[in-house]
């Protein structure tokens, strides 16, 4: 059911057998302790399951991984352990020493295992090991005759063909456990090769031995991580503490020292961070399985793809992140993938895809969960929000198709026709974006219809010590988590003037040809936006929106310590968390996402506010108008009652059928016309890949006109005069002294052909 690539393939070969090997000789290790007590009580049941199971285990895996002749060893090891078991023979010393024997030749051929990738070396003999054991298993006794001329036969193995190393105390030579363990199993050591063995160790001495798989790893309980973690980030405070307190030092050592300090601390905690880093594929693991059972349930035929199994995040973010996917996963297939026979009908496949994606991306991970079904009908949402009270139908007429989407996550939101033990009880998506938010995560989602659904979750790599951006407004101080920066900008005065612009009472920067939303810092800490001869702006990102945060100061940028807020703090969408800075003062974490949020919310109180004002103008006979730059460097102007919207699109979206270009917009195709030459002027040749466009909206049709760029929003009392009157335009007005084209969108439309 899933599908991955021959890298991913060859990557996973090679992490199952170091796993299979490190677990295989940890019970080899138990085995030998196990056998030896298991003679002094040969009765044992206990001693003889857990033996039995060991090797079982370890047959089981062998097969699985194709190591045939480990597999043939331990087979009749098995067998053999089982007639024992079972109480049908006795353990006789023969036996416990064919066993034992059993249990060096599979540390040897583990061994051939690590090094070749298979266990076929040649000095291991496993036939006469097997041959052994098959007498052992065969014979009613181990006292016969046959039994102990074969016996011994096996023991005598030439001693030129002897690759065993017996173990040696490490106070006579510890460099013996670095050296790789011989292949050749035999019944007795052979202590006439140590003082040989032992001089070609020391000998050998200048080579690095090489670690084997089994010394590589070592098992930590999670609470004594969490320990380290915690205190790593103590003294990552007190390393900032100290750096600020010597900054002014002149004591050269004590500057040395503490710069010494900084780059412990620093090696230490990234040591520490990747011990808590563990593979998305663990979550992944899992969903086939329940991919396939649901799919079982549900009637549905699905294919699984998974992609990016490899990407690591923190443990404690992996276990948070465990319950939401599994939801997502059941969603997809329940909402999201259709039935056979409706696929079909469709013209698709009766077979559905499902792809689990995950990948790092501006020092977040990013998870999606895509799947090709019927998508998401945007006004069944709307029917269903409206009904069940969740939007008004006013905000319905202004929301876009992104914001019904995601009504979805609203607490007890449903649009399934019946309640099923999978579905239909409206809990589980609400809950999906609150457990994915309060580890600081952000999900959404995008959908076409009848083309399928992508849920995209995006979450920090870590929560303990995150870099962040130390900004300062007023006497406080604010750290913005540097996975949400962007850049800096300074703006002089001059480029103020000429870089932002207010829009319907927004104020908008114009960077590289694009228009970013301005935040006031101030403003949203409930202060009075302060005017500036200068202003400095730092450029966030909140998943798709990209926006500027204007503050007072930029100081530089650290590594800090989560701390969570208190619970009256919980409730504010400004602040993500805190943390304690160098001179010991406590500084908020600003929640990137939730100030975005806020910000639209109060850009949209503006826009109603400003739509308020112009009818109020309207009545005193002053009019708002857009001024606009079209036609390069010529000035119009149009009514801002007359303008739904204003957009940008890239280049690359739009197309063209037949003369006319259009671009694909909320759910519809939106026809375009270049103002410069529908009133007669020269387009201008613009290297930008944005276009701006003002959405003229005139009954249930609407256009979109293709200008250079906004200037501003003005109120005026427009006298209009008869010089430039032409098709598209009214005339002309002094509008902030300047001579400016009033525009005739209606008559703009109409000469265009595209109707209104």
């Amino acid at each position: 059911m899933g599908s991955l690539s021959e890298g991913d393939k060859v990557d996973d070969d090679a992490e199952i057998i170091a796993e299979f090997l490190v677990e295989s000789h940890e019970n080899l290790d138990q085995l030998d302790r196990d056998l030896v007590e298991l003679e002094r009580a040969p009765g044992s049941r206990e001693l003889l399951s857990s033996i039995f199971r060991t090797i079982h285990t370890i047959k089981g895996t062998s097969g699985f991984l194709a190591f045939n002749r480990l597999e043939a060893l331990t087979h009749v090891g098995e067998n053999l352990l089982s007639r024992l078991r079972d109480g049908e023979m006795e353990l006789t010393p023969p036996v416990a020493q064919s066993l034992l024997t059993m249990v060096d030749t599979v540390r040897a051929l583990l061994g051939s295992v690590e090094e070749t990738g298979k266990d076929t070396a040649a000095a291991v003999d496993v036939d006469v090991v097997v041959a052994a054991l098959k007498v052992a298993l065969e014979g009613p006794t181990a006292a016969e005759p046959v039994e102990a001329v074969e016996v011994a036969e096996v023991a005598e193995v030439p001693v030129a063909e002897v690759a065993e190393v017996v173990e040696v105390p490490v106070a006579e030579v510890a460099e013996v456990v670095a050296l790789p363990v011989a292949p050749t199993p035999v019944f007795e050591p052979v202590p006439d090769l140590l003082p040989e063995f032992v001089a070609d160790v020391v000998a050998d001495d200048d080579e690095p031995a090489k670690r084997a798989v089994v010394d590589a790893s070592v098992r930590v309980d999670v609470d004594l991580l969490d320990s380290l973690v915690q205190l790593v980030g103590e003294l990552v405070l007190t390393r900032n503490q100290v750096l600020q307190r010597t900054e002014t030092a002149e004591d050269i050592e004590l500057v040395r020292a503490v710069q010494r300090l900084d780059l412990v601390a620093s090696e230490l905690q990234e040591g520490i961070m990747k011990t808590r880093m563990q593979p998305i594929g663990q979550v992944w693991s899992k969903m086939p399985r329940i991919v396939r059972d649901l799919a079982l349930q549900l009637g549905r035929e699905v294919d699984l793809q998974m992609e990016g199994h490899d990407t690591e995040l923190d443990r404690s973010l992996l276990e948070a992140l465990k319950g939401p996917l599994t939801h997502l996963v059941r969603n997809a297939l329940d909402h999201g993938i259709e039935t056979p026979a409706d696929r079909v009908a469709a013209g698709k496949p009766s077979q559905g895809r499902l792809l689990l994606r995950s990948f790092h991306e501006s020092g977040q991970v990013v998870v999606e969960i895509s799947d090709d079904g019927k998508g998401i009908d945007p006004d069944t949402i709307l029917r269903f929000a409206i009904e069940r009270g969740v939007v008004t139908r006013d905000q319905a007429a202004r929301m876009e198709t992104r914001e019904v989407i995601n009504l979805i996550f609203r607490p007890g939101f449903s649009t399934a026709a019946e309640v099923t033990n999978v579905s239909g009880r409206g809990v589980g998506m609400d809950v999906v974006r609150t457990n994915i938010e309060r580890i600081g995560g952000t999900v959404d989602m995008q959908s076409q219809v009848g083309q399928g659904t992508t849920c995209r979750v995006r979450i920090p790599l870590t929560l303990a010590i995150i870099p962040a951006l130390v900004i300062g407004e007023g006497e406080e101080t604010y750290a913005i988590p540097q996975a949400n920066l962007v850049e800096l900008v300074r703006l002089e005065a001059e480029d103020m003037a000429r870089s932002v612009e207010v829009v319907a009472g927004a104020p908008l920067l114009r960077l590289r040809g694009h228009l970013l939303p301005l935040v006031s810092m101030a403003e949203v800490l409930g202060r009075p936006r302060p005017d500036a001869e200068a202003l400095t702006v730092v450029v966030v990102q909140a998943d798709d929106m990209r926006f500027g945060i204007c503050v007072d100061k930029v100081h530089d940028t650290q590594e800090i310590v989560v701390k969570p807020i208190g619970r009256q703090l919980k409730l504010l969408p400004t602040y993500a968390g805190a943390t304690i800075m160098g001179d010991g003062r406590v500084a908020l974490i600003l929640d990137v996402p939730g100030i975005a949020h806020a910000h639209a919310v109060a850009q949209t109180v503006t826009q109603s506010k400003s739509a308020q004002d112009s009818r109020t103008a309207e009545e005193e006979s002053s009019t708002a108008l857009l001024v606009l730059e079209v036609g390069g460097g010529r000035r119009a102007a149009l009514p801002l009652r007359e303008v739904s919207r204003l957009e940008e699109f890239s280049v690359d979206r739009i197309e063209r059928s037949g003369n006319a270009e259009a671009v694909q917009y909320r759910d519809g195709i939106l026809p375009l016309v270049r103002l410069a030459g529908a009133i007669g002027l020269v387009e201008s040749v613009r290297e930008d890949d944005q276009v701006s466009v003002v959405v003229h909206e005139s009954g249930t049709s609407r256009v979109g006109i293709v200008i250079d760029r906004v200037l501003d929003v003005v109120e005026a009392s427009v006298v209009c005069s008869e010089v430039g009157r032409r098709a598209g335009v009214l005339g002309s007005a002094v509008i902030q002294d300047r001579v400016t084209d009033l525009v005739d969108l209606d008559a703009v439309v109409a000469l265009s052909g595209v109707g209104a």
